[in-house]
């Protein structure tokens, strides 16, 4: 059987996607950012995505057709993520794919985003282990899950309660004074500060909460943390040493983060652990975790930073799994949803 030639489209936040794959062969990937036109604001504003999506869908996915040399009568399926995300965000996506869809003739999948981050790294590494483990991390998720079958047997075992990673980084980022998306910045600055000048916060790691929420994360008290710190800096009239403020806001993050991953292997009893989203460029998280799964004897997998961040490869190939496991088309009549669960593939 040839592999399935899929395009993706992902609209789920500021980044409009289109993504073309044979199977797990990347011929296209082309994205625009809106992420400039919400700097001012200090986060995303809705509104202001959802416009530059319908701006930018057209021209990126004549780029893409364009990069990856097909016509798109070629293509064999349409994949498009249904969730979650914002939902005026995702609507402009949905409704392009089902317009693509019924056009071309051709099937619809409404795919979950979150998956699509797991996915990805197909492109990269080939065949995923399963089962296996995944930590995701990104602005608005951060997730241990347990994936036994990528197409549609997949397990939420830990997740933030409060704060996500990438939300606590742009919260401290305000509170430093940097610029949004707080994630790049913070990562930069903190390569010239000591990670251990402060010692800021672990969320759920003591004794107590092991029962409860041993595989769960929390991020809104070490935030709250960072900013009572350089609060009592500044009313004390001392200056506050940025370098190792983010050094050390990102070597709690990323301790956390690494032991509940690795913690959730054993636990599990999988030896492969895969990180996505797109916190997973960051370079700290990406050297500890490495340490520390080298250490127990469990396989790293992670995507080029390239990949971790929203981006329609990675919803593309998430499709061609779904199509060569042989996976029901997804109904025209499916609405976007912008909380769907993890658990939750093909809408």
């Amino acid at each position: 059987m040839t592999a399935p030639l899929i395009l993706g489209i992902e609209s789920s936040c500021d980044e409009t996607g289109i993504g073309i794959v044979r199977g797990r062969e990347l011929l296209a990937n082309e994205v625009a950012s809106s992420v400039a036109e919400h700097v001012r604001f200090g986060g995303v504003v809705p509104e202001v995505a959802s416009r530059a999506h319908l701006e930018a869908l057209v021209p990126t996915l004549r780029r893409a057709c364009e990069v990856a040399d097909i016509d798109l009568n070629e293509l064999d399926g349409i994949a498009v993520t249904a969730g979650p995300g914002l939902m005026g965000a995702l609507v402009v996506g949905l409704t392009a794919a089902k317009a693509l869809a019924v056009a071309l003739n051709k099937p619809l999948y409404g795919v979950n985003h979150l998956i699509g981050h797991v996915a990805v790294d197909l492109l990269d590494h080939g065949p995923l282990p399963q089962p296996c483990a995944a930590l995701l991390v990104s602005g608005g998720h951060t997730s241990l899950l347990h994936v036994r079958d990528i197409t549609g047997d997949i397990t939420e075992i830990g997740a933030t309660i409060d704060d996500a990673a990438g939300e606590a980084y742009d919260k401290v980022a305000r509170v430093l004074g940097l610029s949004y998306p707080g994630g790049p910045v913070i990562d930069q600055l903190a390569q010239s500060g000591n990670p251990k000048a402060i010692a800021f916060p672990r969320g759920l790691t003591a004794g107590k909460d092991q029962a409860k929420h041993r595989f769960n994360y929390s991020f809104s008290g070490l935030k709250t943390s960072v900013s009572r710190w350089v609060e009592t800096e500044r009313l004390a009239g001392r200056e506050v040493p940025a370098a190792d403020v983010a050094a050390s806001f990102q070597e709690a993050v990323a301790d956390v983060l690494t032991a509940k991953a690795v913690d959730a292997c054993q636990y599990l009893g999988v030896d492969t652990l895969l990180l996505g989203g797109g916190v997973a460029a960051n370079s700290r998280l990406r050297e500890l975790l490495a340490e520390r799964t080298a250490a127990a004897g469990i396989t790293l997998r992670r995507p080029r930073p390239g990949l971790c961040t929203d981006n329609g490869a990675m919803i593309a190939v998430l499709g061609a799994e779904v199509v060569s496991a042989g996976r029901r088309p997804s109904a025209l009549e499916i609405g976007a949803d912008s909380g769907m669960p993890i658990s939750t593939v093909l809408a």
